[in-house]
């Protein structure tokens, strides 16, 4: 508890940060830039547990099925490299991170890119021989030098930003005010069973103004159809998630968990194989898949006769799906003829 009350004056020092930078480029002391193709930013107020992945996989199949070429443009977080990347044949977690290997790896003919500086990323992508549609921005909300053109807007159920504080005193990184800025709002990882009196305390709760949406979204898992008991290893920001829909299938799986974006080394492999004898086989998420790639733990399992599973997530919409689809779609389809004039 005392620990708790040291945080707050710290985060009043963080939250005077956050205001001084918006208020710079309130008044255009530092700028913002406009890009000439449509932008979609997927982003939150808060640290990584989110669902922004599994919306932008949502956003590129939605693109996809309705004829557009979308790309996706991150920065590459916990990268090794710097500047813009695209990824190709080449490219690797530590070029492009985890996450962007994972879309990269999931759409092959969708462009997918790592940059810091967003505006220039972008521009890069607009050179590519195969002209694009519409950049899906993955977790830009906070890069206000490039002035996106439809934001959403993630807060999960069991966490919303109206009931969070900022950093160190809580998991905001950015004022709750910064949520007016968003076209539409988001609340993920909601329950299967969510009933419609639900949804409708989130959104008095919420209160949000008559030009934003909102929508309620949860995510679901691919079946499981392995026998045994598996060990459940990941390094992602919350496994809760993960671990409540396995054991719906495996009541002793057991979890090992590491910090989200983690890099598993030789001595972390030695640990997961000796823990994994005890199990039939190891199950894991396609975020985490990448980075298992780089070390030989598939490989050593297989030795032992126990396969290595990624199991894939997708977001599903609770209400609301076609008008969520609609907005989307509507935007892309104006700001593309606009464009194309």
């Amino acid at each position: 508890m005392f620990k708790k009350i040291l945080t707050v004056p710290l985060s009043g020092l963080y939250a005077l940060g956050v205001s001084i930078r918006h208020f710079l480029y309130d008044k255009h002391l530092l700028l913002s830039h406009s890009v000439s193709v449509p932008t979609i930013c997927v982003g939150n107020l808060a640290l990584g547990g989110t669902g922004k992945t599994p919306m932008t996989e949502y956003l590129v199949r939605l693109l996809l099925e309705n004829g557009y070429k979308p790309a996706v443009l991150s920065r590459g977080y916990k990268r090794t490299s710097r500047g813009y990347v695209f990824a190709n044949k080449f490219a690797t977690v530590e070029t492009i991170g985890d996450e962007a290997m994972q879309l990269h790896q999931k759409f092959r003919d969708v462009p997918v890119a790592v940059c810091e500086n967003r505006v220039k990323g972008i521009r890069f992508l607009q050179q590519l021989k195969d002209k694009i549609d519409v950049v899906i921005l993955d977790d830009a909300m906070q890069h206000r030098a490039l002035r996106c053109g439809l934001t959403i807007l993630l807060t999960p159920y069991d966490q919303l930003y109206i009931d969070d504080h900022l950093l160190p005193w809580g998991n905001l990184r950015d004022l709750s005010s910064r949520s007016l800025k968003a076209d539409a709002v988001v609340v993920t990882k909601c329950p299967f069973d969510m009933q419609p009196i639900d949804m409708r305390v989130v959104d008095n709760r919420l209160h949000l103004p008559s030009y934003q949406q909102l929508h309620f979204a949860g995510i679901e898992y691919d079946p499981i159809e392995q026998e045994g008991t598996p060990l459940v290893l990941c390094g992602i920001a919350q496994p809760k998630y993960l671990m409540n829909h396995v054991r719906k299938f495996y009541p002793n799986a057991e979890l090992m968990a590491y910090r989200d974006h983690y890099l598993y080394s030789p001595k972390d492999v030695d640990a997961i194989i000796e823990k994994a004898q005890n199990f039939d086989f190891v199950l894991t998420t396609e975020k985490d898949l990448p980075r298992l790639g780089t070390t030989d733990l598939e490989k050593r399992l297989a030795d032992q006769g126990k396969p290595l599973i990624a199991l894939p997530i997708r977001q599903y919409f609770c209400s609301s799906k076609a008008n969520f689809d609609r907005q989307i779609l509507t935007y892309v389809r104006e700001n593309t003829k606009v464009n194309s004039k």
